[in-house]
């Protein structure tokens, strides 16, 4: 971290120059607000302040995928952001180009302040490392089931994919697999299967494809499903959208 010289002496008479009071200013609101977080909760749609190594981070979360207790998907960005020096910079230092990460919310101290920017690499001079301890929050798959008027259910998620190839071969797998029975696989729906944004706050809801079979996973979805829909026909209930 830079640390600017005082332009007296300790024992020198007088005021302070200005530049010189902002800089104790400036270390005095970042002590408070060391000492006084502002807590940071779930969705509450806050940048965040993170902890990477023995430095402070401006984390920005990713809109929709902000909720989990856990686990939330965010990108790493200058303090400074959105001023275009400081893109320009972060750039330099390694803040770009990271895409979204997959951020334990334990490793939150609370809501970003610009107090915090002096606890920063960017402050220092320093890029950001290799490894700021938080892996991709990367892609998955989704399985729709979809009713003649658009709305329904998502089936099946699998995820997180590693690298989108891997992406395009499940998608590509499956359609092939649901080729011509992608309207009668579940009576009454029609299933669809695309690429999708991996969704941390939810990782719980879905299937890891390196784990298992992406194909076999997806007719066991089929099959709970349509185990589940028989007794609702029977008795005439309808069907519960899933997210």
């Amino acid at each position: 971290m830079k640390r600017r010289l005082l332009r007296r002496c300790g024992h020198a008479s007088g005021a302070l120059a200005p530049e010189d009071q902002a800089a104790v200013d400036q270390f005095r609101a970042m002590l408070a607000a060391r000492k006084n977080p502002q807590p940071w909760t779930p969705g509450c749609n806050q940048d965040a302040a993170v902890r990477v190594g023995p430095f402070i981070e401006r984390a920005q979360p990713r809109p929709g995928d902000d909720h989990g207790p856990d686990l939330i998907a965010v990108t790493l960005i200058h303090p400074d952001t959105p001023h275009a020096a400081a893109y320009r910079h972060g750039h330099q230092l390694g803040y770009t180009g990271r895409g979204w990460l997959r951020c334990e919310t334990a490793a939150i101290l609370g809501i970003w302040q610009p107090a915090y920017a002096m606890l920063t690499h960017a402050a220092a001079d320093l890029p950001l490392p290799d490894d700021v301890g938080m892996p991709p929050a990367l892609y998955g798959v989704h399985v729709e089931a979809r009713r003649p008027d658009n709305t329904g259910y998502l089936l099946l998620r699998l995820g997180p994919y590693t690298q989108t190839r891997h992406i395009d071969r499940d998608v590509d797998r499956l359609n092939a697999q649901l080729e011509e029975k992608s309207d009668t696989a579940v009576p009454g729906f029609k299933l669809v299967v695309k690429g999708a944004v991996f969704h941390v706050s939810d990782h719980a809801t879905y299937r890891d494809p390196y784990e298992s079979d992406a194909a076999a996973l997806l007719t066991a979805a089929v099959e709970t499903a349509n185990a589940t829909r028989a007794p609702a026909a029977r008795h005439g209930t309808p069907d519960a959208d899933r997210g």
